[in-house]
């Protein structure tokens, strides 16, 4: 076999096997997430850096999708005036491999301030952003399918 082949092998067994991981930590943190959301009557407004950026720009249109109001809002842009969209009954997710990123850091005192609960969603439980969100949900992977850990 190929080395093109045997590495899309590879990568989709580090996926599965990310994903058997990720079941085990679906509880508690998940139900209370979906329950802010599912008794939200403000929108969902999903925030984040980078890849984690381009991860909630999806997370928003799928969610516009299937008839829950979302948006996304570029954490640099809210730190120059788009927080004035945040609303008092609205849901936050914010995604952050880290879970350190500044941009994000920087934002949620204001969201605070509003009492709109924030859903953190980072490979780093122990982050600031973990610490500072109403619940937080471990999407850490023990290894990146990417080989540049992407």
């Amino acid at each position: 076999m190929s080395d093109i082949v045997e590495s899309a092998k590879k990568v989709i067994r580090i996926e599965r096997e990310a994903l058997a991981a990720m079941e085990d930590r679906i509880g508690e943190n998940f139900r209370k997430a979906a329950e802010l959301i599912l008794k939200s009557d403000g929108r969902v407004i999903i925030t984040g850096m980078g890849k984690s950026g381009h991860i909630g720009k999806k997370m928003a249109a799928t969610l516009a999708s299937t008839g829950t109001t979302s948006y996304f809002l570029h954490p640099a842009e809210g730190l120059h005036g788009d927080l004035g969209m945040v609303q008092r009954n609205d849901v936050v997710i914010a995604i952050s491999k880290s879970g350190e990123t500044e941009e994000l850091i920087h934002i949620l005192p204001t969201i605070r301030r509003l009492d709109v609960p924030v859903i953190a969603m980072t490979g780093n439980p122990d982050s600031s952003l973990a610490r500072n969100a109403y619940v937080a949900l471990d999407i850490g992977v023990q290894e990146e399918a990417c080989p540049h850990d992407l």
